[in-house]
């Protein structure tokens, strides 16, 4: 087995991008522990006699020489992955793996060279590597190993290769890169010639050096291209070819699999804090501590739909694994938590009650918010949340009838039908067929982006677009929720849901099996959800959740006196902020302005850009910046809160809530931009997101204390975000909404009033 180790580092990399691994010095370790995962785990599949990892050399190489553009498109490598590499190879040394480098020539020409001498050694080969590149190498012994984005891994051998590009030999796979090129190389191939068109060119001709010897059978203008190019295509081919005569030798001896350095491997795994690595080890190497000897306690599983996401066999940060060792205690948790949230919890680590004792504000959260929080959850859970089978049943056909109408509309539009749900046709239609954008190029995978933002962008080019992206989200709300929600109801009728209180960087609670934090029921169609949420018999619906409460945070926060002005005198703050913007009176403002006040309004909090800004408008690039630009004019103390929360962080290296709440962010220093920026925008977003956490949290203990005080019946069923949902019996209605509101609204005192807004129905959606 030869593995591409960069190939492997950058998709361990960006797997946890969302929600970076941390240990507790506040390094990022995603890179690390993706990789030793996905190792271990091809390892664990393939059982090979002989194995190496191949990494690219310091410098550049013949192909850099070649040409300059050469991968020159690609951006910086990430800071966390640069300080990644040494300490992989340094766990590679531990495990007795060797490291292959060869100067001048990349990982591909060293196991493509490898595999050839491999093969005619007598081994079968595989190489682990997601690079389609590699296809040029596979014959009857030598085989791709490629991780699915859905998990897991495929192997593929010529005729895999063959049917997946539709290619009738995989010698044409050079051929195919020299014609389409590869964008993630910045290999230039025949411009205006995508993967269908070299495809169909290469089942024509059989190979470049056929076709170009007869371009006169090529018909119209792709004539005249290939013709135009020639010089490009071959050379383009010639950067393509992977070498197999790198100048290293297979050693049987060096490669084969040995027993790795046990003690070397703990100590660098305890260092990293890599404890679920670290318990795989044997026991002589890791000793099992008291609490292993202790009877283990079974924990929950973690939410399905979570696990295994990227193909490491693992679960995310902070979810529960079975057979955890018994202090594993929620006081534990909580300690952990709190003091850097960020940070996986470590089973096998005592809990700092001394550090969380020393800062004031996390040991008021966790005496006053979060212990007295843990009853609730738990109490919420076991009531659940009834639902109307009959009523989803319903809106799955209302619904499914819609997306074969949908599905039809496509076809029309497009002249032909095609898989709707296939990124890679969705691409070749829009920018092949369609060519919506000439300037779009294929990822390294070979097909185009079609993501939401790719296709929100082009939704004024074609009315397709819009239909697609309508399809999408239609065709997600059923599969993903309105099918599958029944899956969940238990024998009494209900969803009991599973809320984790120690899982968000932000403080904010998360919810599994299932997670109804996701669900998409703002929506016209997702109204159909809370349709179906009903009471038990004899009871209402109550729903109550916070109005605007992290705009009024801003407000709090920032102190600017227009934004203050507005929410005291109880004005609609969307069409105030409009008249501000727009200097106006506030009778005067149109449904337009409003609409976009309320976009920029929210959109500011997150750090939106122009660029996101004209996307979410529909407008130009120039009108949102201006709107930007005229956003801070009118509201100048907005932006100074966010330029100063900015300071702040890069001072602390932390964001915290109203109650001393704490986010880390060692990314606020990085040289990267990107990566700077998501930092920059978590230090203004992270004090509201979590303030408006920790004040719902502070509203759901003393509403349950006052329920129990009261000796009513209600029940608190469900929390979404800012929202608070209660079954209750019809005699309790008044008396209930009256705990409800009043406690919500004085959780906490701001400079501007705290609104809750309440509702009845006979469901979920009457009452909101």
């Amino acid at each position: 087995m030869l593995i591409d180790a960069y190939a492997m580092i950058f998709r361990a990399y960006y797997a946890f991008i969302r929600a970076p691994r941390m240990n507790s010095k506040g390094e990022n370790t995603s890179a690390i522990f993706g990789f030793c995962v996905t190792l271990e785990d091809l390892i664990r599949k393939i059982n090979p006699t002989h194995l190496g990892v191949a990494f690219d050399p310091a410098g550049g190489t013949f192909r850099h020489e070649a040409y300059e553009q050469y991968k020159a498109q690609r951006p910086e490598t990430p800071e966390d992955i640069r300080k990644a590499v040494p300490v992989i190879k340094h766990i590679l040394e531990a495990m007795n793996i060797p490291v292959l480098e060869v100067p001048g020539f990349e990982a591909d020409d060293v196991i493509g060279t490898l595999a050839k001498q491999g093969e005619q050694a007598g081994f079968e080969v595989y190489m682990a590597t997601p690079d389609k590149d590699y296809g040029q190498l596979v014959s009857d012994h030598v085989f791709m190993y490629r991780p699915r984005h859905t998990g897991g891994f495929e192997l593929m051998g010529p005729k895999e290769v063959c049917e997946k590009y539709g290619l009738h030999s995989k010698d044409q796979v050079i051929d195919l890169l020299g014609l389409m090129g590869d964008a993630s190389d910045n290999i230039p191939g025949c411009k205006g010639v995508g993967e269908k068109t070299a495809v169909a060119l290469l089942q024509q001709f059989g190979s470049i050096e056929y076709m170009l010897a007869h371009t006169d059978e090529i018909k119209g203008a792709l004539r005249t291209k290939v013709e135009e190019q020639t010089e490009q295509i071959k050379f383009s081919r010639f950067l393509a070819t992977i070498r197999t005569d790198v100048p290293i030798a297979l050693d049987e001896n060096q490669l084969a699999k040995k027993e790795p350095n046990g003690e070397a491997l703990a100590a660098i795994y305890r260092d990293l804090e890599f404890n679920t690595l670290l318990k795989k080890l044997t026991p002589s190497i890791n000793p099992p501590s008291l609490a292993d000897k202790a009877a283990p306690k079974k924990a929950k599983p973690a939410d399905p739909a979570q696990l295994d996401l990227f193909g490491f066999g693992e679960e995310p940060n902070n979810q529960s694994t079975p057979d955890m060792p018994a202090f594993d205690t929620i006081e534990n948790r909580l300690c952990q938590y709190l003091l850097n949230p960020e940070v996986a919890f470590n089973p096998y680590k005592e809990p700092d009650m001394a550090a969380l004792k020393a800062d004031a504000d996390l040991w008021n959260l966790y005496n006053e918010v979060e212990l007295p929080l843990v009853p609730v959850l738990r109490e919420m859970e076991a009531a659940g949340v009834r639902i109307d089978v009959a009523k989803l049943k319903q809106a799955e056909t209302v619904l499914t009838e819609e997306l074969n109408a949908l599905e039809q509309r496509i076809y029309a539009l497009s002249g032909e039908p095609f898989n709707i749900n296939s990124p890679r046709q969705v691409g070749e239609l829009l920018f092949e067929k369609l060519k919506l954008d000439t300037k779009a190029k294929k990822s390294k995978n070979g097909q185009y982006s079609t993501s939401e933002e790719v296709l929100v962008a082009l939704k004024e080019k074609h009315a397709i677009v819009g239909l697609i992206l309508e399809y999408r989200e239609l065709k997600k709300l059923i599969s993903t929720y309105i099918a599958t929600l029944p899956s969940y109801i238990a024998s009494d009728g209900k969803i009991h849901t599973t809320y984790n209180q120690t899982v968000t960087a932000t403080g904010r609670l998360s919810s599994s099996n299932p997670n109804l934090q996701n669900l998409p029921i703002r929506s016209e169609r997702g109204r159909l959800i809370r349709e179906a949420v009903i009471p038990d018999a004899g009871c209402v619906f109550l729903s109550a959740d916070y109005s605007q409460i992290e705009l009024r945070l801003m407000a709090h926060f920032s102190q600017d006196e227009h934004m203050l002005a507005a929410f005291r005198s109880g004005q609609d703050i969307h069409a105030a902020t409009a008249a501000r913007i727009y200097a106006k009176p506030i009778d005067q403002i149109t449904k337009d302005e409003r609409r976009k006040a309320k976009t920029a309004n929210f959109g500011i909090i997150y750090g939106i850009s122009a660029f996101g800004l004209a996307q979410q408008l529909d407008c130009s690039r120039t009108e949102a910046k201006q709107l930007i630009d005229d956003y801070f004019a009118a509201f100048p103390r907005v932006i100074s809160y966010i330029e100063s929360q900015k300071e702040l962080a890069r001072q602390k290296g932390y964001a915290e809530t109203l109650f001393g709440r704490k986010r880390y962010l060692p990314d606020i220093h990085s040289q990267n931009a990107t990566v700077r920026s998501f930092a920059e925008r978590n230090a203004v977003n992270a004090p509201i997101q979590g303030t408006a956490a920790d004040i719902i949290k502070m509203a759901m203990v003393s509403i349950h204390r006052r329920l129990k005080e009261e000796g009513l019946k209600a029940q608190m069923i469900m929390q979404v975000h800012d929202e608070l949902n209660f079954n209750v019996p019809a005699a309790e209605v008044e008396q209930v909404r009256e705990i409800v509101v009043n406690e919500m609204q004085n959780a906490v005192h701001l400079t501007v009033p705290l609104i809750a807004e309440c509702g009845v129905g006979e469901n979920w959606l009457e009452a909101h």
